[in-house]
């Protein structure tokens, strides 16, 4: 019995984990330590002067991700290496 509850409890754990991170699979980076990134400021700002209207910035996968409006009107959904600020290409693209 103290066998069944431990890998469910640890089954818990791992789903926990995987829940938390919120990873989307769409774009992935290694990026090192958060210490090295540059900041979420500096990208919103690198991309406003482009024309973009940014909404949200948030990290997925070590990636930023970025929900905006883009220089043509249209809604985007962009990923960014966080330490170069480049953009990164998504598995759908």
């Amino acid at each position: 019995m103290l066998r069944k509850i431990s890998s469910v409890a640890l089954g818990a754990v791992a789903f926990a984990i995987v829940q938390a991170a919120g990873a989307t699979g769409l774009a992935t980076c290694d990026s090192g330590a958060p210490e090295t990134w540059q900041t979420q400021e500096k990208l919103t700002a690198m991309l406003k002067e482009k024309g973009w209207q940014v909404r949200n910035v948030k990290v997925d996968g070590g990636c930023y991700e970025v929900y905006a409006i883009d220089d043509k009107g249209e809604r985007v959904e962009a990923y960014f290496h966080p330490v170069t600020l480049e953009p990164v290409k998504t598995a759908s693209e």
